[in-house]
């Protein structure tokens, strides 16, 4: 079996870092990470790959860009 690895400093999303101060450990010297303060959809969180939730933050872009729908 394969195992997945991933950065919990990187959105599971884009790949990019997503700026989460408890994977980064400067939670204690700056507070609560910003993804504290933010509600995740259900459907956003339904994209993280299996192996990363829970344990890989969503970056701000990600997490406040609107999905693009085709009409």
């Amino acid at each position: 079996m394969t195992q997945i690895t991933f950065d919990p400093c990187l959105c599971p999303l884009c790949g990019q870092p997503n700026a989460c101060a408890m994977a980064s450990g400067d939670a204690a010297s700056a507070g609560p990470c910003w993804c504290t303060r933010v509600h995740f959809g259900a459907d956003l969180l339904a994209q993280v790959p299996e192996a990363a939730r829970n344990r890989s933050c969503i970056c701000q872009r990600c997490a406040t860009t609107e999905p693009v729908t085709g009409d």
